[in-house]
């Protein structure tokens, strides 16, 4: 379970992003829409250790993860997060076997890969480069590396963004089915994904920005 309380994000004087208290529930999914600027992105980058909030906790199985030393949040997110981002994030020049494979410098199970891969129907790329996959490909290879070392929670950030909604449609549902069992987190701007998640999160209404606050997508 994931919790948060009284929690608060500050960039400068006056871009500063507030959350109402929240529960995720572990074993559910989460889609969390709201316009751009609204603090979407901010709450994953909170809960998965990337940033320290100015104010408030974040707790995960009763443990205040957000008051953990940097070094000790990056091995909780290693450990227990899986964290698929909308840019990617994959070395092009490498292969999807190598890019998932890099894991293991962190000391990450990767023996699951080909299921992972059968599972997300790309195992047959897995000897490709990445600069020769197409988008669609390119967003089930960075999910599968985020499944790869059995998460107990995911983090999907806009994970269709760059996708025609068919192709983004069936990449989300792969993702769902998934992540079955886990807490899912997700971010879109496309409320027709909305239907596929367990609870639908109107991020305008529970998260609040002061001027300058759109440093979030």
């Amino acid at each position: 379970m994931i919790e948060i309380t009284g929690l608060q994000k500050r960039f400068d004087e006056s871009a500063v992003i507030s959350y109402a208290d929240l529960c995720f529930e572990t074993g559910r999914s989460y889609v969390l829409l709201g316009a751009s600027g609204c603090g979407k992105s901010t709450l994953l980058n909170l809960i998965a250790g990337v940033l320290t909030p100015t104010a408030g906790a974040v707790r995960i199985d009763g443990e205040e993860v957000s008051a953990l030393p940097q070094r000790k949040k990056d091995a909780f997110r290693v450990a227990h997060i899986g964290y698929v981002f909308q840019d990617f994030k994959l070395i092009e020049e490498m292969s999807v076997e190598d890019n998932i494979g890099i894991l293991a410098l962190e000391r990450v199970d990767i023996a699951r890969m080909d299921e992972v891969l059968n599972q997300l129907g790309i195992l047959k790329l897995k000897k490709r480069r990445v600069d020769r996959l197409s988008g669609g490909e390119k967003q089930r290879v960075a999910i599968a590396r985020a499944l790869v070392k059995r998460p107990d929670i995911i983090l999907a950030d806009e994970p269709t963004g760059n996708l025609n909604y068919a192709v983004g449609r069936r990449v989300m549902e792969e993702l769902i089915a998934a992540a079955k069992g886990r807490t899912l987190l997700c971010v879109t701007h496309d409320d027709r994904l909305a239907e596929l998640f367990d609870e639908r999160l109107d991020m305008n209404a529970v998260a609040s920005s002061g001027e300058g606050g759109g440093t979030d997508a």
